[in-house]
């Protein structure tokens, strides 16, 4: 065996004690192959080929799960049957597999090829798998075993991500941006206009209601609008590990033994406070611009000098970020910050105030404001800390070993109440759920969810970790989606008549006036005819928020459409708040001294797309080529 073939064997070795498992537990965990399953073969069952290989339930479901945690994350757990339509959940799930499986194969044609060492690095370089900046083979083991997942299995999906990963280099490397590209994308993005326009608002239509058949006829066209959610009720078994904790003792030997490997972890390092003023500098500026930038960054030095407040002179003339909080960075360790930043902060005085210093962002100013010297906990000083998270671990991996053995015995064919009952514990009930679960799980709620909508009604999950707690579950009734009839949701329907009335009144208004424009009249004669004032805007760019108005898609893209040729919008713009007449009061070109300061940066970020559009086409070239089946059901 090779010294590269040694590492990963020595890798797979020795899973670790007792502690492993319960650290595991405690790490977030970002790996995509991880979900539940039921007792039923969904397992075995074939969702979709490619090119003649299968795709699995057990394959498609992970990938489903994944997507629909991180969904529920960024909306806040608000999920429900209209949102995972919305975004094409089950379309996503199979369209990453698939399309994975099409560039893996692709690669592979190409010849790439994965290293045992490239494979290592990318494995050891793994946060989740690293303790105090270190790998640690005893977290790769454990977590791998938490996901039930063998070192060769995730060690051959590494390999894939790597191989993919080289491909997309591959592509992007191939991307070339001229001056002439670079310029028009510059001009593009960097002019600016200014608008006049009239605002018609549907909710200033007053007195509009409904006939009895009106409403009628409304429900009889909308009644799918009406629809209600899939519900579910579920018994669930939860295993908190706070129930354990009388069950375990933490010896003094055992303190003093994770004290002494974990000293670290009761170290707090030196601390910076400090303000800073940011003038930036591209990296590869050349030395003009750059020392255009450092007799910039002096002039603010010498106001600081002669007594300026310096958070206002942050807030006046600094380009980083924090400008606006008067340069403020709280407190910061040495290796957080760039190099040049670091060392110089961390020499000076509190109050002192810095000369320039220059890093990859640009020139810097800096001001310390407190030092927080760098500290230690001594054994006796974190005895009751150690003791309180040690006891919870070992607590942890009581409530897993019962939630196993629970699941054990339903698998061998026990009733889930009969085996609760059997080993002293406690089966409840949930009141019926939609999507985002039941309100009193709280963390874990959108997990245990998925799991119960994804199983049968009877079938009972694996262990669901939750964070706080574990659970089994087994969903014993399902309600499906229903129309509720009109008598019960007259009012709510009744509301959204009136919006859909008052909106329709809006818009024939807005058509009318802007008739009248076309015709010649001024906005502002056909403002005062009808009782609307007209607003104009300051100039803004396409990616900006337009001033009084605020971020509106489809208003920005008529503005800029406008020219003086051509000044009046050809159709209303529905927005927010209604209904807008547009009309060009002015547009700027932008200086073309600027593209030169701006050039790498424009140059970048059109590799990048080009890179990306090139990916695609590519992926959509090999999907062409490729025979693709998926189940009907499967199918958005």
């Amino acid at each position: 065996m090779t010294g590269r073939g040694a590492m990963l064997s020595l890798m797979r070795k020795k899973a670790g004690s007792w502690m492993i498992k319960v650290i595991l537990a405690l790490i977030v965990v970002v790996f995509m192959f991880w979900g539940v399953g039921s007792f039923r073969n969904q397992q075995a069952t074939v969702v979709a080929s490619v090119d003649g290989m299968p795709i699995t339930y057990d394959e498609y479901n992970r990938v489903y799960n994944d997507l629909i945690e991180q969904l529920s994350r960024q909306m806040g757990g608000n999920l429900n049957e209209e949102t995972l339509k919305m975004f094409q959940v089950k379309k996503q799930a199979l369209d990453r597999i698939i399309d994975r499986r099409l560039m893996l194969a692709e690669a592979n044609r190409l010849g790439f090829m994965i290293s045992e060492q490239e494979l290592i690095d990318s494995i050891q370089n793994i946060s989740a798998f690293q303790r105090d900046g270190k790998f640690d083979n005893s977290l790769y083991q454990g977590l791998l075993n938490r996901l039930r997942m063998t070192p060769e299995g995730f060690e051959l999906d590494q390999r894939d991500s790597i191989l993919i990963d080289k491909l997309r280099a591959f592509v992007a490397g191939n991307v070339k941006v001229s001056d002439a590209e670079a310029r028009q994308k510059y001009d593009w993005q960097d002019s600016t206009v200014a608008i006049e326009y009239l605002l018609v608002e549907p909710r200033t239509y007053k007195d509009v209601k409904p006939s009895l058949e009106e409403l009628e006829t409304y429900y009889s066209e909308k009644k799918e609008d009406y629809k209600t959610e899939p519900e579910i009720k579920a018994r669930y078994v939860r295993f908190m590990p706070q129930d354990y904790m009388a069950q375990v003792e933490v010896s003094a030997d055992e303190i003093r033994d994770y004290f002494e490997t974990n000293t670290e972890d009761f170290k707090t390092p030196k601390t910076v406070e400090a303000r800073h003023i940011l003038i930036k500098v591209d990296p590869e500026a050349d030395d003009a611009m750059v020392e255009t930038a450092r007799q910039k960054i002096l002039e603010v030095l010498k106001k600081a000098q002669e007594g300026d407040d310096f958070a206002e002179l942050a807030k006046t003339y600094s380009e980083g970020p924090s400008g606006s909080q008067g340069g403020l960075l709280g407190a910061f360790k040495k290796e957080e910050m760039v190099a040049p930043f670091s060392d110089k902060a961390f020499s000076m005085k509190v109050g002192e105030l810095s000369d320039p210093v220059r890093t990859r962002f640009g020139w810097h100013l800096i001001k310390v404001e407190k030092i927080n010297p760098a500290s230690s906990q001594t054994l006796a000083e974190a005895t009751e800390q150690i003791k309180n998270q040690l006891s919870l671990e070992k607590a942890r991996v009581l409530a897993y070993d019962a939630a196993e053995a629970l699941y054990d015995a339903v698998l061998e064919g026990e009733n889930i109440e009969q085996a609760a009952n059997d080993h002293k514990l406690s089966v409840k009930t949930t009141d019926f759920f939609g999507r985002q679960g039941p309100p009193h799980i709280g963390a874990g709620r959108s997990q245990f969810a998925t799991t119960a909508f994804d199983l049968k009604e009877m079938d009972v999950s694996e262990i669901i970790d939750a964070g706080d707690s574990l659970y089994l579950l087994q969903p014993v009734e399902k309600k499906p989606p229903n129309i509720p009839p009109l008598a019960d949701i007259k009012d709510k329907v009744s509301n959204d008549w009136v919006k859909q009335r008052q909106d329709e009144m809006a818009k024939a208004d807005a058509e009318a006036l802007l008739a009248e424009l076309k015709k010649g009249e001024t906005m502002s004669a056909t403002g005062k005819k009808h009782a609307l004032t007209p607003q104009a805007t300051e100039f803004f760019k396409r990616n900006e928020a337009i001033p009084g108005i605020g971020a509106e898609t489809g208003i920005t893209q008529a503005a800029f459409e406008l020219s003086e040729a051509k000044n009046l919008a050809e159709k209303v713009v529905k927005g927010q708040k209604g209904y807008y007449l547009i009309q060009l009061k002015n547009r700027k070109v932008p200086d073309p001294a600027g593209f030169e300061a701006q050039k790498n940066e424009i140059v970048q970020q059109l590799q990048r797309e080009k890179g990306f559009n090139l990916y695609n086409t590519l992926l959509a070239r090999l999907r062409a080529d490729s025979e693709i089946n998926i189940k009907p059901e499967f199918i958005e």
